[in-house]
């Protein structure tokens, strides 16, 4: 995958024509329940081609969709989502909590969600999402998945795995390199320094992801100088992504699904 090389920065597409400068956060941002393939179809219905989603491991080791450490919030059980095997996760509803149209919605596997992009040829950043105690081997999981399903697809786009959780990338990294594959790799921060340049040079990473506020134009500068793509989230104001394109930076994560027509593509 050559998203993240230079040229890619300048023209905002890839090898395969996808436009990096657009993501949709968590599969489909607020039009349809998060981390679902109802999600993903969403996004990809308004015109995205970029995803980005959460991924965990079950209590079994099968890597599925989820943000949160409990299932609270988004399905109709509740608790810590830790202790769950896939076969009690898959059955939960997922979509209820959206709106009654999602009514049954079903949690998805990564699987299912690589399958999605080998279909539709779409990119994705896949967020290593570990529940607490478990960042290597969540970090180690995704990258098999994803280097396994990157060598049965050479031509579609790579996935790039991002994490908040420094184990985790480190996870993933050694995996990568222990199964000869070259993934790009994302560092994850809430808010921009620039220590976070070193650590993603230390990690090989391709690419900073970070919380929009507070990000000038110098900052967008040093990440580039280092040979770093820049990614911010979330952005769901015109006025403010129009800005921050300005500043150079190379993608935004969205929750707001018409909000490249309102910034003019």
């Amino acid at each position: 995958m050559t998203s993240d090389a230079p040229d890619d920065r300048v023209s905002g597409r890839n090898g395969a024509g996808i436009d990096l400068r657009w993501l949709a956060h968590r599969g489909g941002g607020s039009a349809a329940p998060e981390n679902t393939l109802a999600a993903f179809r969403a996004g990809l219905a308004a015109g995205f081609r970029a995803f980005e989603c959460d991924v965990k491991l079950s209590s079994d080791g099968v890597p599925y969709l989820l943000h949160d450490d409990t299932l609270t919030r988004t399905t109709d059980a509740h608790g810590p989502a830790a202790a769950w095997s896939w076969a009690r996760l898959q059955r939960l509803d997922a979509g209820a909590w959206h709106s009654a149209r999602y009514r049954g919605e079903p949690l998805p596997s990564l699987d299912q969600v690589l399958a999605f992009a080998a279909t539709h040829g779409v990119w994705l950043n896949l967020e290593i999402k570990p529940c607490p105690g478990t960042e290597v081997a969540t970090g180690q999981a995704v990258a098999t998945r994803a280097a396994a399903w990157a060598r049965q697809h050479p031509a579609l786009p790579a996935p790039l795995l991002s994490s908040f959780s420094l184990t985790a990338l480190q996870a993933a990294r050694a995996q990568l390199d222990a199964l000869a594959v070259a993934l790009p790799l994302a560092c994850l921060h809430e808010r921009f320094s620039r220590s976070d340049i070193r650590v993603a040079q230390a990690l090989r990473a391709q690419a900073l992801h970070c919380e929009w506020r507070g990000l000038r134009a110098a900052d967008v500068q040093a990440v580039h100088h280092a040979g770093l793509a820049l990614r911010v989230y979330t952005v769901n104001r015109a006025p403010t992504a129009a800005r921050l394109l300005a500043l150079g930076v190379d993608g935004l994560f969205t929750d707001r699904l018409q909000l490249p027509l309102r910034v003019g593509g």
